[in-house]
């Protein structure tokens, strides 16, 4: 049997040396356990800790009490056009996790929003592969610089959630290299990614950790990568085949498919030794990342923190319809309206959500920046709840006592948690039998209130001293995740007007892959068309009606796709009445994916808000009543049904990507709102454009005026106009000027942009090309012809 002297020492057998150091060497590969990965001394190679992060760090657990930076979502963030916020966002998020000890970010997302219905549709840019781009290498510039890993992720055509683990998807190569691996490329030759993430899919029948083609030929060959590729949580599948495609890290651990299995691999010759030491050594290029931080800062104990979210939330809010309803001019009476007029979604749901700083809400905000003028009038018109929404922490201010019992009773461990949704994937005593939760809940109203349990596995739940209710509740299998993002529900009803005594046993399973118990609660509520009722009312009687309709992380999140387009519940039917009573209706769009807006021409105004993170609420407030203009413009198509658009279902296992690039506004049916598409405060005149090359990049310099009453901000976008085909986007730039002040502006089109894949490969049209400046994608307003440089 061959073996590597260079492994070799003086005083011991080399087989036994051999073995062991490789043993240690592959055992570095795998994680550590969920979130870390394995030092090895021997090489100066450290532990390195990993979080979730497209829109704030999580830490590693799920179960996590302490709170984190909530950034606007990866969507609204896209829908600034800004690649210099974007690094900012991006620099946050660095600084947010390297404050936390987290060395490696799994942010950002850069598969493209293919279809709506998909569920992690939030956490993706944008449906444009030259926006994603743009707006991807600023996210990964502003981690790194802050000494953090970013991760490229999910590579590659991991566009769906419904079998998500196991589908193949089949997309023609042109299609592959000008859409779906554009930003990937972008990622890694303009952003230097650190690190990308191998997807569960396959992609053309073979699975994305398997994938010669992606991992070595392109990524590394092709594109030059020098960092790590690990794989999605439980992604890897097999020993040989993942370690010699490219694969440098098998996540999570401390199972998984190398161990043993790659040790006996490699001595069996079917893995060179030298694939070991290359994959430790990306691992080791990762673990200096900090030493080549750039930024400096506490994200947490920066002055601007609070401004720089609102800048970014009210940045990537976009103004659908107004007729002048905005900004408001300090009403006298308003009604705020709608299922998430108290409560705003900030985020989405999934691996990806974070526990956000508490701060005022948008009645709260209005409030305090109008004044005892203004009167304000509440109601939620309807219910979109699936579960009963999370017990609130002002229902427990005393916060839950957790004891931990073994199976005789005794007492191992007693924790205190303030918080109502326990996800307990941590460390518990290893003889754990039982889990018991109380907690003193306050009922304050009069009437009947529901209580909830949301978990998976047997319970009991007792009410005072009443006799407690014993129940099992079912393991969802959707998805890995399914029992964290679906959990099955048990409701109790409960006397209001006081304080009760909960109590909940749950019987310890430890082969349970989930324990959670997540507590929910509603105060006594009426049936929605009385809800409607009050609503109309309180419209019919107000100067002004803000409506904020949308979805909830419920509706939105990773694991599940979802199944309609539709607001759920009754709030179209919300929305078309309280419209009637009161044509000065605006309506706020809460939703960090795109929903059917069948009602668009009949409120004064529609803002869509996105999912806008911690300080939402706030920018808000303040694009309503013009103290921040709504800035940001569509990142991708809103649809005027659900007819033609892609299929999140496979087909036998299999996903055609048939549409190719005909998609999202590039699509067959033509969508209500195109990409791009946005309003603003004040209008743009763009007046002139020309265009020069340097340095291989076509810059268009365009000259605007800003011709309204108010300043203001705009995008300037760059289409190619080809024959035939539908516009494509090639580059952009926000501006922003005084009213009636001129500005001139440089929009860059990188030649990536400009390449079309042949059957030969790339090649870059000839002859001058016919760009177009324009408001939107469906929006020309000047037009040029740029001759591009000779190679």
């Amino acid at each position: 049997m061959p073996e590597n002297p260079a492994t070799m020492t003086a005083t011991a057998s080399p087989r036994t040396t051999i073995q062991d150091d490789l043993h240690d060497r592959v055992a570095s590969l795998t994680g550590q356990d969920g979130w870390r990965t394995r030092a090895l001394p021997a090489i100066g190679l450290r532990s390195l800790s990993l979080s979730d992060g497209p829109a704030g760090v999580r830490g590693g657990a799920f179960g996590i009490e302490s709170e984190g930076v909530l950034l606007p979502n990866p969507t609204s963030v896209a829908a600034g056009w800004d690649e210099c916020a974007a690094e900012r966002a991006g620099q946050l998020l660095g600084t947010e996790a390297r404050g936390a000890g987290v060395d490696w970010l799994l942010a950002p997302v850069l598969n493209l929003q293919r279809t709506p219905f998909g569920g992690r549709h939030f956490e993706c840019l944008s449906e444009d592969p030259q926006l994603t781009a743009r707006i991807g290498v600023g996210l990964v510039r502003g981690i790194q610089s802050a000494g953090v890993v970013a991760t490229a992720k999910h590579f590659v055509a991991n566009e769906s959630e419904t079998e998500r683990l196991s589908y193949d998807a089949r997309i023609d190569e042109k299609t592959l290299r000008e859409v779906y691996l554009v930003p990937f490329e972008a990622a890694v030759r303009r952003g230097d990614v650190d690190a990308v993430m191998a997807a569960y899919n396959s992609l053309n029948g073979v699975t994305a950790t398997e994938n010669d083609e992606l991992l070595h030929r392109i990524l590394r060959e092709e594109w030059g990568f020098r960092g790590a590729v690990v794989s999605d949580w439980g992604a890897a599948r097999s020993a040989a085949a993942t370690a010699l495609a490219g694969l440098d890290l098998s996540m999570p651990g401390p199972d998984g498919p190398w161990g043993p299995a790659l040790v006996d691999a490699v001595i069996r010759g079917e893995v060179p030794a030298e694939a070991i030491d290359d994959k430790l050594a990306a691992l080791s290029r990762l673990a200096g990342r900090r030493d080549r931080a750039t930024a400096s800062g506490d994200a947490d104990a920066a002055d601007d923190l609070d401004e720089t979210l609102a800048d970014l939330a009210a940045s990537g809010m976009v103004l659908l319809e107004n007729d002048g309803a905005l900004p408001l001019a300090a009403p006298a009476r308003i009604a705020l309206i709608g299922p998430l007029a108290e409560r705003l979604t900030l985020q989405g749901g999934g691996s990806a959500k974070v526990r956000p700083k508490p701060r005022p809400g948008l009645e709260e905000r209005l409030r305090h920046a109008l004044g005892d003028g203004t009167t304000i009038t509440v109601e939620s018109g309807v219910a979109i709840h699936r579960n009963l929404p999370p017990l609130a922490d002002e229902r427990i201010p005393a916060g839950l006592t957790l004891r931990f019992e073994d199976a005789a009773g005794t007492t191992l461990l007693t924790e205190h948690r303030r918080h109502a949704d326990l996800v307990l994937d941590e460390a518990v005593p290893a003889s754990t039998a039982r889990v018991v939760v109380s907690a003193t809940v306050r009922l304050t109203e009069a009437g009947m209130h529901g209580l909830s349990v949301r978990g998976n596995g047997t319970y009991s739940v007792r009410i005072d001293d009443r006799i407690p209710q014993a129940f099992t509740l079912a393991v969802p299998d959707r998805d890995p995740l399914s029992p964290l993002v679906e959990p099955y529900e048990h409701r109790i009803d409960v006397a209001g007007d006081r304080e009760v005594r909960l109590t909940v046993v749950h019987e310890w399973d430890a082969e349970a892959d989930w324990h959670l118990i997540d507590l929910g609660h509603l105060p006594p509520t009426p049936e929605d068309h009385v809800l409607i009722s009050r609503a109309v009312a309180s419209a019919r009687d107000a100067d002004v009606a803000i409506l904020v309709v949308g979805t909830t992380a419920e509706h939105e999140t990773e694991g599940v796709d979802r199944e309609s387009l539709a607001l759920p519940g009754r709030q179209d039917e919300l929305v078309r009445a309280v419209c009637a009573a009161n044509p000065r209706t605006v309506v706020v769009v809460n939703a960090g994916s795109p929903v059917l807006l069948p009602w668009a021409e009949l409120p004064a105004a529609v803002l869509l808000a996105w999912f806008p993170g911690q300080e939402g609420a706030r920018a808000l407030a303040d694009c309503l009543l013009g103290w921040r203009e709504p800035g940001g413009r569509l990142p991708v198509a809103i649809p005027s049904g659900e007819s033609g658009l892609p299929s999140v279902t496979p087909v036998d296992g299999v996903l055609d990507y048939g549409e190719r690039d005909r998609f999202g506004s590039r699509a067959e049916v033509a969508p209500r709102y195109p990409l791009g598409y946005g309003l603003g405060y004040t209008h743009w005149e763009y007046q002139t454009a020309a265009a020069t090359t340097r340095d291989g990049e076509v810059i268009v310099t365009i000259g605007v005026r800003n011709t309204g009453t108010r300043p203001g901000r705009d995008i300037v976008q760059v289409y190619l106009d080809e024959v035939g085909t539908p516009p494509r986007l090639l580059g952009f730039a926000p501006v922003s000027t005084e009213a009636g002040a001129t500005a001139v502006v440089d929009v860059r089109i990188w030649p990536e942009a400009l390449r079309r894949w042949t059957d030969s490969g790339w090649r870059v049209p000839e002859g001058p090309l016919r760009v177009t400046v324009n408001r939107s994608l469906a929006v020309p307003v000047l037009s040029l012809d740029v001759v591009l440089p000779r190679p």
